[in-house]
């Protein structure tokens, strides 16, 4: 699209623009004047497939634009505005809240030159805005925390952190103009979606005067359902529902948590060739995500995993996977964690909760001074037991394997569950 001119039928952007001018002066209105059906499907999309296989949905204009104006009615985004893409543009959250939302609010968009550039793309490319994966935006905090470690300036920053933690996001971005400088001293606002996003990671950001709010959608609803945003948020939140979107929550347990359902002009159109899955998807209109969520007395909705990824123990008590994964992963040479339930008997209900988990051997060794693999996995299994004692008996992790493999997971960094129970069940035989 850079060329001055065209090469092996690829014309440059510059040559199709004068083009397209030359045409319209010339008479030819087909493309000013094309009709386009909006209640049609225009995309197909592969869903992720983290609990079952991938079916592809049909989504039309109408579903996406409608979605477009949703965002931009939430988020403060302009033309003085820079957005770094990092996401495959395939990925309905980056096509829709990354490249179309620049292109609808004339704010400039660029491109990131690899994981290992992001601190230096934003910083070089004078970053505002971001909507990227929480595991992008731990990536960033470890690169910020090391490097404070290097200039021996984390014991301050910590203290001025508790120091300014009441204070008012603007006194605590003055307060910490040289982490915000090491940004590019610009970012207005930092969105992550597509995953769950760690609460004390999110905290950690705030702290420091970065605003880092989460969002939520699906490919079923073109995707954002709920988003926080610079002057609305709350913790641990995906937000309120965009303006055009309905939701609900179906059998609500004692704490208020059931399936949340979707209902907007934003929910698609089908999932192509798949009428059996459709009509089990979406009943009287109401699109059923199959995430249980919570919706508080404000209208904030707070998710709490897949309905197809929970844990239902032999006491009736529910396990969710994403939640106890958080408390793992914080675990010093963990990469990553997979919770899953083990069959102690023929007695199909009488499951223990087990972790599989992806450490760093060198971290490992050199943070607990250990050198065998034994030693490795006491180390480990010691630091589990440490959470099991936070956590009611019920929820108590019984069982560990260790891996330097790294989990199954989708282009946005969502683990694979089905895949990787596979796996699991298939390394025992």
């Amino acid at each position: 699209m850079d060329m001055e001119i065209h090469t092996d039928g690829v014309y440059s952007q510059e040559e199709l623009i004068k083009k397209g001018k030359k045409l319209i002066a010339n008479g030819d209105r087909r493309f000013l004047d094309a009709k386009i059906d909006a209640e049609t499907m225009s995309i197909m999309l592969f869903t992720s497939g983290t609990t079952s296989k991938s079916k592809v949905v049909a989504l039309s204009h109408k579903n996406i634009c409608s979605n477009l104006m949703d965002i931009a009615s939430v988020l403060d985004v302009n033309e003085q505005d820079t957005l770094l893409s990092i996401l495959p543009v395939h990925h309905v959250f980056e096509c829709t809240v990354g490249f179309l939302l620049s292109l609808y609010k004339g704010s400039k968009r660029t491109f990131c030159d690899g994981l290992r550039h992001i601190v230096e793309n934003i910083n070089e490319y004078q970053v505002t805005v971001m909507a990227c994966v929480p595991s992008i935006y731990e990536r960033i905090f470890m690169i910020i925390r090391k490097q404070l470690e290097k200039q021996g300036k984390l014991r301050e920053i910590l203290e001025k952190e508790e120091k300014y933690k009441n204070f008012p996001m603007e006194e605590k971005k003055k307060a910490f103009k040289e982490i915000h400088e090491m940004l590019g001293g610009k970012i207005k606002l930092f969105i992550s979606g597509a995953a769950a996003l760690d609460p004390v990671i999110e905290e950690k950001y705030r702290l420091l005067g970065l605003n880092l709010v989460q969002g939520y959608g699906l490919t079923e609803t073109s995707p954002v359902v709920g988003v926080g945003s610079d002057k609305y948020y709350k913790t641990g939140s995906i937000g309120k529902a965009v303006p055009s979107v309905k939701v609900k929550i179906q059998e609500k347990n004692n704490e208020g948590i059931g399936e949340l359902l979707v209902k907007g002009p934003s929910v698609m159109l089908e999932y192509y060739g798949n009428e059996k899955a459709t009509k089990e998807a979406i009943k009287n209109g109401w699109f059923h995500t199959g995430d249980l969520a919570r919706i508080d007395e404000e209208g904030y909705i707070f998710i709490c995993g897949r309905k197809k990824s929970v844990i239902v123990l032999k006491n009736g008590k529910n396990i969710f996977p994403e939640e106890m994964e958080n408390l793992v992963n914080k675990i010093e040479g963990v990469k990553e964690s997979f919770i899953f339930g083990k069959k102690q008997s023929n007695d199909k209900d009488d499951i223990k909760i087990n972790v599989k988990i992806v450490y760093d051997k060198e971290l490992v060794k050199d943070t607990y001074k250990v050198v065998s693999e034994d030693e490795i996995y006491k180390v480990l299994s010691n630091k589990v037991k440490e959470i099991n004692q936070t956590m009611p008996k019920y929820k108590a992790i019984r069982g560990i394997l260790l891996t330097e493999e790294p989990l199954i997971k989708t282009t946005t960094n969502k683990i694979k569950r089905q895949e990787n129970l596979d796996v699991i069940e298939k390394s025992k035989n």
